[in-house]
């Protein structure tokens, strides 16, 4: 009985093999693909965040196929284009952005940063003007920016306040005519520098670095007497200044006063020990008054601290060669070549 009950299993399980087995799941269709998730803009945002902007701009491009183009994008977009440098499609994005929302200030402020990048100040302030506005992505200050635009059209007192406000000074104060003046010398506005540093001494006669300005705007204009005259004014005000010493010293060694230039470049060492420029001066200075053994002594410090300045190769070579080493003067003058060539900028592409 029990042997025919066997063979009645296995009959069955013949009849109906998925019986003796757990069923297998269907086999996909031929057209099925994995679900791959929507493009996001928080996904944008998050590979942006991340520096991986060309990812971010992937998933932006598809965002920005879409109708309506979610908000945001735009931007963004303009945002990465910025930070590339490629400023014409940041403009580009940047309208958009702004016709798509017109309460999109940072957009409109970058809007305005971006055609002053590219030479337009004039078309610039109107926007920088609507927006004020501070971009934290982009690390852009809008009175800053604001302020050049200003300057660049010779509109100086708007300038100034620009300036005063990213400090918080009063826009007449002593403080604002000297960052004023500072910063028109650094875009090589030297007459208008030095209209604010005296206006700055009408409002405090005593304000430290008003003098020095003067010195720098005169010195960049070759008007050593001048310079010289200021920066001494200011080491009255103020003795401590290494800046000073050091420009003091330049300007006394342009103008063939080497004792001075000494006195004042060995002031400037010592409140300077970690600067390469009145090390270099002294060099210099030891260099004309035909003593090149204590012009190594300095130019060698200046060479250990930064080993890529061609100009204090220059001056060792000249040194060495004073001195009949002639191996060595030839070495230096070799490494002034190839660093001027390391600076050299390069062809596109290259």
């Amino acid at each position: 009985m029990q042997r025919v009950l066997w063979i009645a299993l296995i009959l069955i399980s013949l009849a109906f093999p998925g019986s003796a087995q757990e069923a297998k799941p269907a086999a996909p269709a031929a057209g099925d693909q994995p679900q791959v998730p929507a493009p996001t803009f928080e996904t944008a945002q998050d590979l942006a965040g991340r520096g991986r902007l060309d990812q971010a701009m992937a998933v932006l491009d598809q965002l920005a196929a879409q109708s309506p183009e979610p908000a945001g994008v735009e931007r963004l977009r303009g945002i990465i284009f910025y930070q590339r440098e490629q400023f014409t499609q940041a403009i580009e994005a940047f309208t958009k952005a702004a016709a798509q929302d017109p309460n999109d200030r940072e957009s409109i402020e970058m809007h305005g940063v971006s055609l002053f990048r590219t030479g337009h100040p004039a078309e610039a302030i109107p926007l920088l003007e609507k927006a004020h506005v501070s971009v934290e992505r982009a690390n852009i200050d809008p009175e800053y920016v604001l302020g050049l635009c200003y300057a660049d059209v010779a509109r100086y007192d708007d300038a100034r306040r620009a300036f005063a406000a990213q400090y918080g000074f009063a826009p007449d104060s002593a403080e604002a005519y000297l960052l004023a003046g500072r910063l028109f010398l650094r875009r090589e506005m030297r007459d208008q520098a030095a209209v604010q540093a005296n206006k700055a001494l009408e409002v405090n006669p005593a304000l430290p670095l008003a003098h020095e300005l003067l010195g720098e705007a005169a010195l960049a204009k070759g008007d050593l007497p001048g310079a010289i005259r200021e920066l001494e004014a200011e080491r009255r005000v103020n003795p401590l200044d290494g800046e000073t010493y050091s420009r003091l010293g330049d300007a006394y060694l342009r103008s063939g006063q080497y004792t001075e230039a000494q006195q004042a470049l060995n002031r400037a060492v010592l409140l300077q020990p970690n600067s390469t420029g009145p090390y270099i001066l002294l060099g210099q200075t030891f260099l004309k008054m035909k003593q090149p053994i204590q012009a190594l002594h300095y130019l060698d410090r200046a060479e250990k601290m930064d080993p890529s300045n061609y100009i204090t190769h220059n001056l060792l070579g000249q040194a060495y060669k004073a001195i009949g080493q002639l191996a060595e003067a030839n070495r230096q003058f070799k490494l002034v070549v190839e660093l001027q060539h390391q600076s050299d900028p390069k062809p596109a592409g290259k």
